[in-house]
């Protein structure tokens, strides 16, 4: 998952790739998200100051936090489209200048608009079926989108009829799937099933990222800062729980605007069925808690974690918190980073900026990294060798799975873009990480036998 023009670093004989996300909007994302949390922070004060009507209380509450995402997402698209003009990008697939007839518009729009609702209805069927999207932190997403859904509804018809006037190619791939629908015109099936892959991705991981909003905010706004005093492991602890507000946040943002005028759409979801198995399997319903049940990949059997072994160390302990802070703050600069374009499983164009510099996956290297230092699962407090070696090769197994999770997504960007092969190529060379991690890689994969001379 990689994905406007800032940012070349020259070095002899080598250039990385511009990036086609500027760093300004996740800039703006991440000030715009600073300033909702003081505000919902001192709104009791702010409510008295301008005799406002309502509680004298912070706002802490689920919609408090759904308003933050529509906030920050509506910043990040002004300043995209002011600042940085991306709508004039010709990856938008637009051209302003030449508008087509309404009549023509019409046209092509109808058949779309046709495809989006079955589309949805399809979706909301998923949800309606899957018994866990009723269940736990699940209800406040189905609330959202059972609001949301008929609003959607009504707003695609204008929205499609005024961009089919001015795209230069509307018959997309929801339009082929419009196409299929309705039997009047010849469709692609490979179009389809991109139409689908994309929606499947928005279904899945949308109501994912909706359902988990609220409880860290509520956290960070309700949290009394007088009462950390002086301990390291509270204060790394609210730290952390804010950068991952921020991951979380602006992630959710990425899944929503999806708009081509911001050219944000997604241009392909990953068709490598190994990507989705390695993904899906770091999400619930298929795992719960940090990362799967107890009883099959759970590698906190017995664990304490860092706190409890580090504790009366006091020294240590800001030590560790402060490592793990910065692990977190790398995850959430790697989420920030992509602007409006964050989304598991889609190419939504190149990202070589930021900590993407380094690392061509600096968000799975410091999530994981995170969970090794935080669990150190080779601790245990049931002082049983078994439980140690287990947790430690679970966790193993999970870092497995990222970097399988990552080689996938490679595959797919390899595929789509001679910008992200060569950036591919340039962090093989120049980043000292990811040139590190491919010599292990490259070592530990089994090489072909010598061919043998023919006789």
């Amino acid at each position: 998952m990689n994905g406007g023009h800032l940012d070349i670093e020259n070095r002899p004989g080598s250039e990385r790739p511009v990036s086609d996300v500027p760093a300004s909007v996740g800039l703006v994302g991440l000030a715009t998200l600073l300033g909702w949390l003081a505000t919902c922070r001192n709104w009791a004060a702010i409510g008295e100051a301008l005799s406002l009507p309502g509680p004298r209380a912070p706002l802490s509450g689920p919609y408090a936090a759904l308003a933050s995402v529509l906030l920050v997402g509506l910043a990040m698209s002004a300043w995209s489209v002011l600042i940085d003009k991306v709508h004039r990008n010709p990856s938008t697939g637009i051209d302003w200048h030449a508008p087509r007839s309404w009549r023509a518009a019409l046209a092509t729009a109808t058949t779309k608009i046709a495809g989006l609702w079955v589309t949805w209805a399809g979706i909301g069927l998923f949800y309606c079926i899957a018994r866990w999207y009723w269940d736990g932190q699940y209800v406040f997403a189905m609330d959202v989108l059972a609001l949301a859904g008929p609003l959607m509804a009504l707003m695609v018809v204008p929205y499609v009829i005024w961009l089919d006037r001015v795209m230069i190619e509307p018959r997309d791939a929801s339009w082929h799937f419009g196409a299929m629908l309705i039997g009047d015109e010849p469709w692609d099936g490979a179009q389809v099933a991109r139409h689908w892959r994309a929606w499947a991705i928005k279904g899945f991981f949308g109501a994912f990222m909706i359902s988990i909003l609220p409880g860290g905010f509520e956290h960070v706004v309700e949290t009394d800062f007088a009462t950390l005093g002086r301990d390291p492991v509270a204060i790394g602890g609210l730290v952390i729980a804010l950068l991952f507000l921020v991951d979380v946040q602006i992630g959710t943002v990425g899944y929503i605007f999806t708009f081509r005028p911001l050219d944000a759409h997604i241009r392909s979801g990953n068709p490598l069925l190994g990507g989705w198995v390695a993904a899906l399997l770091c999400y619930p319903p298929f795992v719960w808690g940090t990362i799967g049940r107890a009883d099959v990949l759970g590698y906190e059997v017995n664990t304490q974690g860092w706190a409890y072994w580090m504790h009366g160390h006091t020294a240590l302990e800001w030590g560790w918190a402060a490592l793990m802070v910065a692990l977190t703050a790398i995850y959430a600069w790697a989420t920030f980073a992509f602007g409006l374009r964050f989304s598991n499983l889609t190419y939504r164009g190149v990202l070589t900026n930021g900590p993407y510099r380094f690392t061509r996956h600096p968000a799975y290297l410091s999530k994981n990294l995170f969970w090794w230092t935080s669990t150190l699962p080779f601790l245990v407090t049931s002082h049983s060798l078994t439980d140690a070696v287990r947790n430690t090769v679970l966790l193993g197994v999970v870092s497995g799975i990222y970097y399988w999770r990552a080689k996938t997504e490679e595959a797919h960007l390899l595929a789509e873009d001679a910008k992200y092969r060569a950036y591919h190529a340039w962090m093989a060379q120049n980043a000292p990480i990811t040139r590190s991690i491919d010599r292990i890689g490259q070592r530990l994969r089994p090489r072909s036998p010598a061919p043998v001379p023919a006789e």
